[in-house]
């Protein structure tokens, strides 16, 4: 297993919507195993392919004593929603702010394995599974901002000094890259 690199917003891999996996094998099962590895060097709550490089529907989550990955999820979302939570974001680093989000979510797809599987999750699990299936979209949580609050955000991702802390995230992530980083998957 590896630890990957994460991409910070304005790399183009984040706003593409990713493609559906159609072969189960051992590439996709270590793309897998090296996202949860890297999620967890980074204590992250999720991890979405592309946030690796990856435009691939899938992605890893580890909430409280609930971990797990899904492929090519699809998602059930209960019509009420949760109360605000704030959010942020491995590839957003430094910025934060309350998102809408739907309390309930089903999700279906598959394990690395090709099995089926289905998830459900309330709280902080259903808003994960929604942050990252958005991932796979290439949608970013500042896009499910209400208008006032996504241009603060995007004025804050404009200023000067953001690109010294997405650069300092970024070099002390660079420490811990395994050397399979990227191997034998396309991006």
């Amino acid at each position: 297993m590896a630890i990957l690199g994460i991409r910070i917003i304005g790399d183009p891999v984040l706003r593409t919507e990713a493609q559906e996996v159609t072969e189960f094998g051992p590439e996709i099962q270590k793309l897998v195993e090296d996202m949860d590895q890297t999620m967890e060097n980074v204590d992250g709550a999720g991890l979405a392919a592309p946030q690796v490089g990856v435009s691939l529907r899938v992605f890893t989550y580890q909430i409280g004593d609930q971990r797990g990955h899904i492929i090519n999820p699809k998602l059930e979302l209960s019509e009420d929603y949760q109360a605000d939570h704030i959010e942020g974001c491995l590839s957003i680093p430094g910025i934060a702010a309350p998102v809408p989000r739907r309390r309930h979510v089903t999700a279906t797809g598959f394990d690395k394995f090709g099995n089926p599987i289905k998830l459900e999750g309330e709280g902080l699990l259903a808003r994960c599974f929604q942050h990252e299936t958005d991932h796979l979209d290439g949608i970013l949580f500042i896009d499910r901002l209400p208008q006032e609050e996504k241009k603060a955000a995007w004025r804050k991702l404009r200023a000067v000094n953001y690109s010294r802390t997405a650069n300092q995230t970024i070099a002390q992530r660079s420490g811990s890259l395994g050397s399979s980083f990227g191997a034998g998957l396309g991006h």
